[in-house]
């Protein structure tokens, strides 16, 4: 029986547009909140609980989920711009 192969959702044409791709966002803001999460409790975490959060810190923290949001972007997009090996 001949394997029917569905048609693969077209990547978007560059990284930038990927960024709001709604293929990618989902798993993209698991991995910015698990790992974003932990970046900020690393880093972050101390400073908060003491109350020493200053403007700088919050701007900091605040790339600290970006970051992950948009590494997970960067994978999920170069991933699918990859040929695929015919089976």
């Amino acid at each position: 029986m001949p394997q029917t192969m569905l048609p693969q959702p077209k990547p978007p044409q560059t990284y930038w547009q990927s960024l709001r791709d709604p293929h990618y966002a989902p798993t993209a803001l698991r991995v910015a909140l698990v790992i974003g999460t932990l970046l900020f409790t690393i880093n972050h975490g101390v400073a908060l609980w003491q109350g020493q959060m200053t403007r700088q810190r919050w701007f900091s923290a605040a790339l600290t989920y970006v970051v992950p949001y948009c590494v997970s972007i960067h994978g999920q997009h170069s991933r699918s711009a990859r040929p695929r090996p015919r089976p």
